[in-house]
């Protein structure tokens, strides 16, 4: 029987753990060759170690896979390019790039450091900028390919703490939007993924309270191995018509998440002044407004 992702070349950028770890070895037992990126970073972005990379590429080749570890950091472009120039090297082209990666540096906003901020956008937004970059190339000459970028309800949504990431995140939607746009007549696919899951990207979160600790315990139950179907389908031939799109994964729960378009409208033929906008423009519009919700407030019943 045919596998889904027989005789692809994939990279999996932060694939020595949690999520990332799950999609590298979905996508090997699918068939794939794949690259196991990850420096082996602390969740804040500190230290590195070979092990986690190796440790992933070691279990696919215990089940007749095959793979090859790589350590390179996404956040700088030239090694984010060595990346792909590694699956070039070793199995001969390219054919998919997920770009997992992430750290987090939470502190609500007017304690966030300058260096939290650009460490993060660095990371989430230009390494996911970075790596698909070096990978458009091969992609527009082989006239096929295909990106899964990861979002997060945190910027789709919101979220309190997370400034750096919530705007990384949505910036990641903008950018697979324009590769998408930009690259549809080659026939090369650009989509977004939203994980819920447990991982130790989120394992911060406090258990001080009662409803803390039942909100944790909540997502302990989401494992980061329900993420990775979708994002090994994505990758397929079967997905050669879904591009642009944004999707969120929880539990056994698939959702296509919206994207902005107008919502209501208003108009005067004499143009407005700061007195009609206060008096009639805001008070038409208003009661369209979005609250300030946060991921929970959208996702408040139960993973199924």
């Amino acid at each position: 029987m045919a596998k889904s992702l027989d005789g692809k070349s994939i990279i999996v950028t932060g694939a020595g753990r949690g999520i990332g770890r799950e999609m590298a070895l979905l996508c090997a037992s699918e068939g794939a060759k794949v690259v196991v990126n990850d420096p082996g970073v602390a969740a804040d972005g500190s230290g590195s170690s070979a092990s986690p990379a190796e440790e992933v590429v070691e279990e696919i080749k215990k089940h007749g896979g095959t793979a090859v570890a790589n350590f390179e950091s996404v956040a700088e472009a030239i090694p984010a390019s060595r990346i792909v120039k590694a699956a070039v090297d070793h199995f001969g082209k390219l054919d998919g790039v997920v770009n997992n990666a992430g750290i987090l540096r939470d502190a609500i906003f007017h304690r966030m450091s300058i260096d939290a901020f650009e460490a993060v956008i660095k990371v989430h937004l230009m390494g996911s900028f970075y790596v698909s970059h070096a990978a458009a190339r091969l992609f527009r000459e082989q006239e096929s390919g295909s990106f899964v970028h990861f979002t997060s309800t945190s910027g789709l949504v919101g979220n309190f703490g997370q400034a750096n990431y919530a705007a990384a995140k949505l910036g990641i939607v903008g950018l697979s939007k324009s590769i998408a746009l930009d690259m549809n007549r080659f026939n090369v696919r650009s989509n977004c993924v939203s994980p819920f899951a447990w991982s130790r990207m989120i394992g911060s979160i406090p258990t001080e309270t009662e409803a803390e600790k039942e909100r944790v315990a909540k997502i302990q139950q989401m494992g980061p191995e329900k993420i990775a179907p979708v994002v090994a389908f994505l990758l397929s031939d079967a997905a050669k018509d879904v591009t642009g799109q944004i999707f969120a994964v929880r539990m056994n729960e698939i959702f296509l998440m919206s994207q902005s378009r107008p919502l209501r409208s208003i108009h005067r033929g004499e143009g407005w002044t700061v007195e009609s906008l206060a008096e009639h423009g805001m008070p038409a519009l208003k009661s369209s407004f979005y609250k300030l919700d946060r991921s929970a407030d959208i996702f408040n019943w139960d993973p199924v």
